[in-house]
């Protein structure tokens, strides 16, 4: 559906999101208020509308809202962004108002009331604007569905979204504000007419392209959001101060688009616990960003361009804590990818919380820090501090000057060297550039890609003739010929390096060698794709340029033992601000190789479009001197695979100047033509005419036509300073420091090393002990102590704090405090939470106050027929959300959060209830409490099994459960026990709690637990312990990742936080170094298995898995078992042999499992018992139901002896440092994701 009225430059896009804002934030809409109404429909467009008070968009000023250069069919461009034509899009997707399913409305409105609000709306993000809207545009979307396609999506069924735009415009400016209710938007995506299944909602706007005669000119434009986790919480934040309000300044003297910059969101009376976490830091926030306009491309808007440069400037913030996601953006960010790195609040991700003692006032300061993540996106965080040449010095070559101007400071190189002031090269000298090329490669119709990885790229640059020859290592033959035509693989570094006509700049000068480029290249006639992304990271500290190359797509097959032969060209470079574009067509022409003496030819063709995204300086003027638009003229192309040393080889000429067709060029000079006589450490100087002179290079001497090195170690003996060698190299020198010695902060002079100390790590810190303090290591030999939540003190002394004097509690509750934490329980006669008590009446929790409305009004904000019924949310008798929620009309279940949000990935067709967790704790029962000591465990074998706040055991005798010596081990009343593992050696049971949420162990000697992990966890549930290595595994099921720490839960590693959905269930196989776990996606349910250092990993079993809860992996047999609560069956496979076995069919609901002798254990949910079964003849043969009947969790086996082996970590922690991971043939030796120092050494 196209939606809404349509304008000149500005289309105004609009699909459907959950609201964010109460229904009332709306500006009144609707036929009472005089509203058009949009026809219904499913690619329903209105007519043109035409403006009492005129629009300004981009700087243009508009009459009427109707697109000049009208849009095409919507199935053309919907998920495309930007697009051809202007556009305005609050929601931009595929709708569909047919059939009574919403309406669109759409008016001008200049009464005084409106006015008013839209007014209002605006100051509160631009308090500062003297703005006073004559008109308004107002259109709503109002209930409105999705489009659904051929098929039918139950889960969107139901789904409508409700949201509004306004543009307010005066005689001098135009706003946009954009508005979503809460519950306003609750779908996020819509499927395409192009059978190209969900596409993501886009937020953003678009200014319209021009065409040219040859080519296609993009206008600007900017994402606000373009995925299901930014949409979705579009309306809990806000950059006006208050949830669900966006502004937008969309029109003025500038003709770039100005979000509003006010980022504290106003909360309600009684916040919850999510509003406040939203408060202290709003998700989406932009603190003024840079326009970015694209240069000339051709016609097609279809790129996937992901290296972009955006640069923010934001206020004196924790840099590593700063989240943002409004973006101004270059080319087309595919919506997967662009925000990969961000961290949006999600049921899976919520926000973080700046605690208010992480800010203590500080005097003035700079920070300026760059991020790259994955994408090539720059990120430049800097304070408001003035930079001067006096404190960033240090940020230019010792080639350079710096220069302060007004607004900061500029680097420039000096006389006899070329770059960008941050780099510089002798002029003339030969340049030596290194890197990695990594790819993923389709050859013409095989369905099997050609994978590289760590393959080496050396180029080598004749500076004074513009000559590159470049060659990448160990290109299979299945893909070297193939590779041929793509010269400018490495023609990149000929133009960095192009000979330069007067008053040109090659891509050194201007970049300095620190850029990003992305180039899609699309052949001709079958249309395959294939993208480079390259990032180039200036000179090292051997004097090479690093660059790094990744590669995937699809490329035509050229036949193996052909030539590849491609005539000179010429192609343009358009620079804008620190972006260069450029856009060419190529032929090439394939020579097959001979059959009967006969070679045949064919012709063939590529469209290449790249984009240069660096970093330049904007206060100096004169380093923008070079034309906005160059041409590269690049000859003498020689490409060759050589199959026997399987090396793909590129040389081509390159200079850069003036456009020019070719027919006269007015520059022949030899210096320009590379047809001079200068020795190749010289510098061709052009005179008039042909006349030209050479000059040796700086650090050589000669006449210019034959030129040697200048020994400047000889020469100069004392000029690297005391304990330094002097290492003479071409055309310069290098110094180095004696062993002992490093280089000081000047980087010149060599002092002694001062050898670090980690004493957090060591245990010799001044730090309290554990479980007052925490030693916190911050490099070098510093640390810091730090009390834990709930003591007070400098860390070297905590004292616990007593918060029943603090009146925490409520007046009509009694107070019990506890070592770093505190109770509260209502007095006799009350009922609450002991935070709220009411005399004799009930506290009604959130579930049963919105089940009650469910019940009394059948909706909130919207009175509608719901067709299918409606959702009544299920309460436990606590009041707390049923983890498993289940629509009683349609069948269809889900998980919840405590606060009964549903849970990504877990929603499950009519008959499956998904495993869903509860993180609520049972309320603790009145009398005296139970201490939380284990209870030392008798000798032998025993079953060692989770129910909510307890651990039980039950012995073993021989394969049989000794059912009466069954007891509790450990009691923690108020905790949500999931999984549980056991070390054989230390005799300690350690396991995770997802009410914490933390990570804790005990020993079965007895004593007190030890909470190792508390920090940085969602939903840990799955625990497994490699008893030879001394390390923990786990899976957080609400953070999606596998982590590995020591026992002590120092030394944190993230193994996976990518292609995982609803990770479970994990073991660990340490005797062979392998993995193992299970993801119960209710999409695609799969078990996993790696290396315990995270390499090589595979999916094991996909095909027949329901729900596979539980896992176990037994040590002397060496099967691998699961239970699965969707098929019902409890299963086991030899990880090393194909097939599996089913051992039991026709069970109820199994959650854990482990194994022992000749039986596998399960605990099973609906019968509230541990279940033995006979694996050898597929039977069950016992069962165990405790005394106090509740939901049984993680199950595991305490063997009276360690199995036998060991791994390559048994002995001295296999010679690591930090983290010792096995592997099947060795050992991999790995850092903590939180070390940055010089103390870790990495090796495999």
């Amino acid at each position: 559906m196209g939606v809404g009225p349509r304008f000149p430059p500005c289309a105004l896009l609009a699909l459907a999101l959950p609201f964010a804002l109460s229904a009332e934030l709306l500006l009144p809409h609707g036929a009472d208020r005089g509203d058009a109404a949009l026809e219904p429909g499913d690619d329903a467009r209105s007519a043109a509308l035409e403006l009492g008070t005129a629009l300004r968009f981009y700087g243009m000023w508009r009459t009427t809202i109707i697109s000049m250069n009208e849009p095409k069919n919507e199935e053309k461009y919907l998920g495309q962004f930007p697009v051809s034509f202007g556009a305005i899009a609050p929601f931009m997707a595929d709708l569909d108002t047919t059939d009574g399913r919403g309406n669109v409305y759409y008016r001008e409105d200049s009464s005084s009331d409106v006015l008013q609000l839209a007014s209002d709306y605006i100051k509160g993000g631009f308090p500062e604007a003297a703005f006073d809207p004559s008109s308004v545009v107002i259109v709503t979307w109002k209930l409105v569905a999705p489009y659904q396609g051929s098929g039918e999506d139950l889960s969107l069924e139901e789904k409508r979204n409700t949201f509004q735009a306004v543009l307010a415009s005066s005689d001098s400016s135009s706003y946009a504000i954009f508005l979503y209710p809460e519950d306003g938007l609750q779908f996020y995506s819509a499927y395409s007419k192009n059978d190209d299944g969900k596409v993501p909602a886009m937020v953003g706007f678009s200014q319209a392209s021009t065409n040219y005669y040859f080519w296609e000119n993009p206008g600007s434009y900017n994402v606000i959001a373009n995925d299901e986790d930014s949409i979705r919480n579009l309306h809990k934040s806000s950059n006006a101060g208050r949830q669900g309000v966006w502004v937008f300044e969309i029109g003025s003297s500038s003709d770039t688009i100005v979000p509003a910059k006010v980022s504290s969101v106003l909360t309600s009376l009684e916040p919850s616990e999510e509003d406040q976490e939203l408060t202290s830091k709003p998700f989406m926030s932009d603190y003024g960003s840079t326009e970015i306009r694209p240069q000339y491309v051709t016609s097609s808007t279809d790129s996937t361009e992901e290296d972009q440069h955006v640069t923010y400037s934001v206020p004196q913030l924790a840099v590593e804590d700063f989240i943002t996601s409004y973006q101004d953006v270059t080319g087309t960010p595919s919506t997967e990818s662009f925000y990969r790195h961000r961290e949006f609040p999600t049921a899976k991700a919520p926000p973080r919380q700046f605690p208010a003692q992480q800010f203590p006032p500080q005097g003035p300061q700079v920070i300026d820090v760059e991020e790259f993540d994955e994408t090539g996106i720059v990120f430049r965080y800097h304070t408001d501090v003035q930079q001067t040449c006096a404190n960033n010095r240090h940020q230019c070559s010792v080639h350079a000057i710096c220069k302060d101007y007004p607004n900061g400071f500029c680097c420039s190189c000096i006389a006899g060297y070329k770059g960008n002031g941050r780099q510089c090269v002798a002029e003339g000298s030969p340049q030596r550039v290194n890197g990695k090329v990594k790819g993923r490669i389709f050859v013409g119709n095989n369905p099997v890609p050609v994978t590289f990885e760590n393959t080496d790229l050396h180029s080598y640059v004749v500076m004074n003739h513009g000559r590159a020859y470049t060659a990448i290592s160990t290109i299979p033959e299945a893909l070297g010929y193939s590779l041929l035509p793509l010269a400018s693989i490495g023609g990149v570094i000929g133009w960095m390096f192009a000979v330069e006509q007067q008053g040109y700049k090659n891509g050194f000068s201007i970049t300095g060698g620190e850029f990003t480029r992305q180039t899609e290249v699309t052949f001709l006639g079958n249309n395959e794709k294939l993208i480079i992304k390259q990032k180039f990271s200036g000179i090292d500290e051997h004097g090479h340029l690093t660059i790094s190359t990744e590669m995937e797509g699809r490329v035509p097959e050229v036949p193996s033992g052909a030539s590849v032969h491609i005539e000179p060209y010429t192609e343009l470079y358009h620079a804008s601000s620190s972006v260069i574009t450029s856009s060419s067509t190529r032929e090439y022409t394939v020579t097959e190789p001979e059959r009967d003496g006969v070679a045949s030819t064919y012709t063939g063709a590529y469209q290449w479009r790249q984009t240069i995204s660096f970093d330049e300086c904007i206060h100096d003027d004169t380093l923008h001197a070079a034309p906005a638009t160059q041409q590269l003229s690049v000859d003498s192309i020689f490409v060759l695979y050589n199959r026997d040393e399987q090396i793909l080889r590129y040389a081509m000429s390159n200079s850069i100047g003036p456009i020019s067709d070719g027919s006269a060029d007015i520059s022949r000079n030899p210096c320009y033509t590379g047809t001079h006589n200068c020795d190749t450490n010289a510098v061709c100087r052009a005179g008039t005419g042909n006349r030209f002179s050479c000059e040796c290079s700086i650090g050589f001497r000669g006449d210019g036509n034959v030129c040697y090195d200048i020994d400047e170690c000889s020469e100069q003996p004392g000029v690297c300073g005391s304990n330094a060698v002097c290492n003479n190299q071409p055309g310069t020198y290098r110094c180095e420091c004696v062993d002992g010695y490093q280089f000081a902060a000047d980087g010149r002079t060599c002092v002694a090393v001062e050898y670090a100390v980690n004493h957090c790590q060591a245990g010799t810190h001044g730090c309290d002990i554990p479980q007052r303090a925490q030693c916190v290591y911050t490099g070098g030999s510093a640390y810091i102590c730090t009390c834990l939540p709930g003591f007070s003190g400098d860390g070297r002394a905590c004292e616990d704090i007593d918060e029943c004097q603090q009146g925490r509690c409520h007046p009509d509750a009694f107070c019990y405090n506890t070592p770093g934490s505190f109770s509260c329980q209502c007095k006799a006669g009350y009922r609450g939470d002991g935070f709220q008590c009411v005399l004799g009446g009930v506290v009604k929790t959130k579930c049963q106050h919105e089940k009650e409305v469910a019940l009394g009004s059948g909706g909130t904000f919207f009175q509608r027929e719901i067709r299918v019924g409606q959702f009544i949310p299920q309460c436990d008798e606590h009041g707390n959300y049923v983890p498993t929620q289940c629509h009683g009309s349609t069948g269809y279940c889900w998980c919840v959060d405590r606060d009964g949000n549903e849970i990504d990935g877990t929603r499950s067709g009519p008959g499956v209830r998904p495993p869903c967790l509860s993180t609520a704790a049972p309320p603790v029962g009145i009398g005296p409490s139970v201490r939380p000591d284990t209870i030392p465990l008798p000798p032998g074998t025993h079953l060692l099994f989770a129910q909510s706040g307890k651990i039980e055991h039950v012995p073993l005798e021989g394969n049989n459960m000794k059912k009466n010596g069954a007891k509790a081990l450990l009691h923690i009343p108020d905790k949500v026990i999931i999984g549980v593992a056991y070390d054989c050696m230390d005799k300690m049971v350690y396991w995770t709690d997802i009410s914490g949420p933390s990570i804790s162990r005990a020993s079965l000697h007895g004593g007190e637990p030890t909470t190792i992990i508390r920090t940085d966890l969602g939903s840990p549930e799955g625990i497994a312990l490699d008893h030879l290595g001394r390390n923990i595994f786990w899976t957080d099921s609400q953070l999606d990742r596998i982590e590995v720490a020591r026992l002590d839960g120092r030394q944190r590693r993230i193994l996976f936080d990518t292609g995982l959905v609803n990770p479970r269930a994990i073991v660990v196989d340490p005797v062979r170094g392998n993995l193992y776990w299970t993801d119960w996606n209710r999409e695609a349910p799969k078990i996993e298995t790696s290396y315990m250092d995270g390499t090589n990993r595979r999916i094991l079993v996909k095909d027949d898995l329901g729900l596979p809860n539980g896992l176990t992996f037994d040590p002397y047999s060496s099967m691998l078992c699961w239970v699965d609560a969707g098929t019902k069956r409890l299963e086991c496979m030899n990880p090393n042999q194909l097939g599996r076995r089913k051992i039991v069919e026709g069970i109820q609901y199994p959650f854990g499992v482990t194994s022992y002798g000749k039986n596998l254990y399960y605990t099973d949910w609906r019968r509230d018992a541990v279940v033995a079964v006979d694996r050898m003849v597929s039977v069950e043969n016992d069962n165990f139901q405790p005394h106090k009947r509740s939901r049984l969790y993680g199950i595991t086996t305490a063997f009276a002896q360690c199995p036998g082996g060991h791994n390559y970590c048994t002995v001295n922690n296999g010679g690591c440092t930090h983290l010792c991971l096995a592997t099947p043939e060795g050992r991999s030796c790995r850092c903590p994701d939180n070390t940055v120092g010089v103390d870790c050494i990495e090796r495999n």
